[in-house]
């Protein structure tokens, strides 16, 4: 096993030489069932780390992955970042993505005098995972307004004045955390804010995709998110409706940490060493900008990527109809049905969803656009029909069980059938199972079993693929991102798992790359052998 392993491990070093960084850095984060405008100056992107920008003749801010993760980076980028309970600063921006040159505005409150804002770059620069790209002037401080409730539905919004303008020249293309650090008063530490710089074009290229309304539902920034809320804190009292239109909740970045950062710093190291094509984008693009995604060679769901519009569905089946194939890294991904509305700030700001069709007034209007779990009534469409399989439970721990090692996504792991990767699968998995909306041929690469919430079932990871070539992968499992960089949920997994779960995702990552995965990799369906159970329902607290 021993020797196994290390052959393995050598592998993986060879290959994408990925060396130990450090952790993921998000924690705490709840599980699912988890100068204009009045504003006090402007901050030019062309400051401090100024981005040389990328190849001649590419569109602004377009990214070279060896190029720009050779830059040196920042070790210091995360130290002190506070959990927010004292609101001593916090902020948000106007846009959820921009792009490279594209302005957007801060908005901070805090109880210091002044504060400075520090743009850092997420991706591999040789394991400190981040880059700093630009700093503001020491900028003034506020108080802003308190947060307010909307009856009923319990949405928190608030109406703060901008603090600060950054232009954003000569960004390179990718995911971003601006870092609020106090100057002066007594603030116990900085916060962060995400934003996107989101890629142009995504032809022939791999796309890295933030889950924004993911991370939405669960902020309970104000005392409500889609779970709970109120006195009580408890789910009769959650949330209908949430708004943009506010900081997020503890470290300002804490979902992105803890279900995307890792699969980032691994896809960007993986891009430097073998010269693939990145692009970056969010979920809300696929709703708004669906025809950025045409001739992308893959679009990768990154972790938690649970609630989806009607528009993004569509736009993901339209792709993978069309040769782009898909990666879900998480679990439980497109299982929340959520329709938009606009907020004062812009459009497609506020974020619908009631989760039970009764109270959802769209019902008796368009029953087809009510907020319900996409695969309950009055219109249901389950999330396996894209993603292969199907949410069932949370939460849960478990060894993860090789199916099928002959698999060419296995290759290079040295696994065998039955062989287990210590606590892989959790807190939240999917399985193939045996309902008609299952799509074929799919063949299970993992057969995990676990129990959950006192019954007995199986996680399962599968590959499946269609007429036109487009490969579908699905790890099954909600760990994956934190075991792509070494040192990850240590206290869940061991070497082994990461170095299993490396090697898979790289073989996923290249061949996707290449184009339609199924021309050169048509699944083998193996659910004659499996006989999957039927669904049994999994409703998502």
């Amino acid at each position: 096993m021993k020797a196994r392993i290390g052959r393995a491990a050598a592998l993986v070093a060879a290959v994408l030489m990925v060396a130990s960084a450090a952790a993921c850095s998000g924690g705490g984060s709840k599980q699912s069932g988890p100068n204009n405008g009045g504003a006090p100056g402007t901050a030019q992107g062309g400051a401090s780390g100024t981005n040389p920008g990328g190849p001649t003749g590419a569109p602004a801010g377009a990214l070279n992955a060896a190029a720009e993760n050779a830059q040196p980076g920042a070790p210091n980028w995360n130290k002190g970042i506070d959990s927010g309970e004292d609101h001593g600063i916090e902020g948000y921006a106007d846009q959820i993505a921009v792009t490279s040159g594209q302005s957007f505005k801060l908005y901070v409150n805090t109880t210091a005098p002044q504060f400075t804002a520090t743009a850092y770059r997420i991706g591999y620069y040789g394991g400190t995972q981040a880059r700093q790209v630009w700093k503001s002037d020491a900028t003034q401080g506020k108080a802003q307004p308190k947060f307010t409730v909307e009856a009923q539905v319990n949405t928190v919004s608030t109406t703060w004045q901008p603090s600060l303008t950054v232009a954003t020249d000569n960004w390179p293309e990718g995911s971003y955390l601006i870092r609020l650090d106090a100057v002066g008063g007594k603030v116990k530490g900085p916060r962060f804010v995400p934003i996107t710089v989101k890629s142009t074009s995504t032809a022939g290229k791999v796309v890295l995709l933030n889950g924004v309304t993911t991370w939405q539902a669960y902020n309970s920034y104000g005392g409500f998110d889609l779970y709970s809320g109120g006195p009580k804190n408890d789910y009769g009292h959650r949330a209908r409706i949430v708004s943009f239109d506010r900081p997020y909740d503890t470290t300002g970045a804490d979902r992105f940490q803890t279900y995307e950062q890792s699969s980032i710093v691994f896809a960007e190291k993986l891009a430097a060493s073998h010269n693939l094509q990145l692009a970056y984008a969010t979920d809300l693009d696929l709703h708004e900008n669906p025809g950025m995604f045409q001739g992308a060679r893959a679009i990768i769901s990154l972790g938690h990527d649970e609630y989806y519009s009607t528009q993004m569905r569509q736009t993901l089946t339209q792709a993978r109809g069309a040769g782009t194939n898909l990666a879900f890294l998480g679990a439980n991904a497109i299982f929340r049905h959520i329709r938009f509305q606009d907020s004062p700030l812009g459009k497609d700001r506020i974020q619908v969803d009631y989760k039970d069709a009764a109270e959802d007034p769209m019902h008796v209007t368009n029953p087809e656009e009510s907020t319900q779990d996409w695969r309950n009534p009055p219109d249901p469409r389950p999330e396996n029909v894209l993603t292969g399989v199907y949410y069932e439970c949370n939460p849960a721990n478990a060894n993860m069980v090789v199916y099928d090692p002959t698999s060419w996504l296995l290759a290079g792991t040295d696994a065998h059938a039955g062989e287990s990767f210590k606590g892989l699968v959790g807190v939240e998995y999917d399985r193939v199972v045996a309902d008609s909306t299952t799509p074929h041929p799919i063949e299970a690469l993992t057969h995990s079993p676990i129990t959950c919430q006192g019954k007995a079932s199986y996680a399962d990871s599968a590959y499946y693929t269609v007429p036109s070539g487009a490969g579908v992968f699905a790890s099954g499992t909600m760990r994956w991102n934190c075991a792509l960089v070494s040192g990850g949920c240590t206290d869940k997994m061991d070497a082994a798992a990461h170095t299993f779960a490396q090697q898979v995702t790289a073989n996923m990552l290249l061949a996707f790359a290449a184009g339609p995965a199924g021309q050169a990799h048509p699944a083998v369906d193996n659910m004659a052998k499996l006989k999957p159970a039927p669904s049994r329902g999994g409703v998502a607290p």
